[in-house]
């Protein structure tokens, strides 16, 4: 139980690290999905 325990908190931490990482991956794929549609439609 305690292995779980400890593991849950590193990935827990390794999230709070990486957040801002994370939200620059999704910003990066939502603009080349925009720029896909937009593209498209011309």
């Amino acid at each position: 139980m305690q292995s779980i325990t400890a593991g849950y908190r590193g990935l827990s931490l390794l999230i709070d690290l990486n957040w801002d990482r994370l939200i620059y991956l999704g910003t990066i794929f939502a603009a080349l999905l925009v720029g896909a549609w937009i593209g498209g439609s011309l």
